[in-house]
């Protein structure tokens, strides 16, 4: 008789965890520069886990719940990978996600490679993640360096000045946007010339002697790449020295709110900028995003906001897709993936793993002492990428 019960009773525990089991999670690893990078990435995290709650409130994907598991890399390719690794053999997770710098978000892409596992970059611009050193394994959703440099390269060729200084934070973002932003250029006015460059380590700018360099050169109008505090060095001690009295700027993700609102008084005038403007979006699926943001959290959202918000989205309508979280599955669902975001539906092309969500481009404007973006449009990412024929040389064979 007691045999019989333990039998009983361990077929009854079996049933339990299989039951469990079917209905389980999906597990997202998520690594990322939280403690280097705040700016960006406290909004990012807050879009992931609004995802979260709306998706898991909803049902989850497949009958099972989203879990986010996230690690900081401390801005170090080694340590992403490391995190990277402990997520996948500890935790156990289904997907990994995330990088916000170029040289953590490469190391990812390898590590991708090594372990034939599913990862999506979220945030990191260059674009060795999906073409040079693009594989199977993985997917991005930010516009990277070359979208965003096609964007604003026609914008810079309109104004027809001849002389160009460049000012870059020098790693894989910076060198990634100058290289693509050159060859645009050059191609749209060929007479076009870069008479200076000043590269700073990241998060290291000597904003007085970069600026002095900048204007001993005499240059008709700058290209920045520079974000964070660098860029609001940088902007403090032009004004001081009237490094952008009678030029244009032209500057990657200054119209972002993350390194726009901090300028405060000194945001300049008529940059011509990528960016977010939270403010005047008016589409039924950003107001819908926006109410939602902002009764969660009595904030108005950033840029990192969307990508965040988008990164989990995705990752829930690839695993819809798919019916599945086994990476050969995953990778298959997200070619030619569909997906529904603030900025509208995009999808992730098939030929090189880009999705296609656009940006805004627009000019700065110093309104009451607050920076804003003006004349802005949203770009769809779609008209800015290589042709399918391109993408084959840009692209390691599979």
């Amino acid at each position: 008789m007691i045999q019989r019960r333990q039998l009983a009773l361990v077929a009854a525990l079996a049933f339990t965890s299989l039951a469990a089991h079917a209905q389980g999670t999906v597990k997202i690893g998520e690594v990322n520069s939280y403690k280097a990078q705040p700016a960006f990435l406290e909004p990012y995290k807050k879009g992931m886990e609004l995802a979260v709650e709306e998706i898991n409130a909803a049902g989850g994907v497949n009958g099972k719940k989203i879990e986010l598991i996230t690690r900081d890399d401390n801005a170090s390719p080694g340590d992403a990978v490391r995190a990277a690794e402990e997520l996948v053999s500890r935790e156990k997770i289904d997907v990994l996600a995330g990088a916000f710098l170029s040289n953590t978000g490469l190391a990812l892409t390898d590590f991708a490679k090594q372990k034939k596992f599913f990862y999506l970059a979220g945030e990191p611009l260059t674009d060795k993640i999906i073409w040079g050193s693009g594989n199977k394994y993985t997917y991005r959703l930010r516009p990277g360096t070359y979208m965003q440099a096609a964007m604003l390269a026609p914008e810079a060729a309109k104004l027809k000045k001849k002389r160009w200084a460049i000012v870059y934070p020098n790693y894989e973002y910076g060198q990634s946007a100058v290289a693509a932003f050159k060859e645009l250029l050059k191609a749209a006015q060929p007479d076009v010339e870069f008479v200076v460059e000043q590269a700073p380590p990241l998060g290291k700018l000597d904003a007085g002697s970069v600026v002095q360099a900048l204007a001993d050169a005499k240059p008709d109008a700058i290209f920045n790449v520079l974000f964070g505090a660098d860029l609001s060095k940088f902007v403090r001690e032009g004004n001081t020295r009237g490094l952008f009295q009678g030029r244009e700027v032209v500057s990657v993700l200054t119209g972002e709110p993350e390194y726009l609102d901090p300028l405060k008084d000194e945001s300049p005038n008529g940059w011509i900028v990528t960016g977010y403007p939270w403010y005047g979006v008016q589409t039924p699926e950003h107001k819908a995003f926006f109410l939602a943001y902002h009764a969660k959290y009595n904030d108005y959202p950033r840029l990192g906001s969307v990508v965040g918000y988008t990164l989990i989205k995705s990752i829930a309508a690839g695993v819809k897709k798919a019916k599945s979280t086994e990476t050969e599955k995953l990778v298959a669902a997200f070619a030619g993936l569909q997906v529904e975001s603030p900025f509208g539906k995009f999808i992730y092309r098939a030929e090189d793993h880009q999705s296609t969500m656009g940006a805004f481009v627009g000019k700065t404007k110093n309104e009451n002492g607050k920076g804003v973006m003006v004349d802005y449009k949203y770009l769809d990412g779609a008209r800015f990428l290589p042709s399918n024929e391109a993408v084959k040389k840009l692209r390691p064979a599979e």
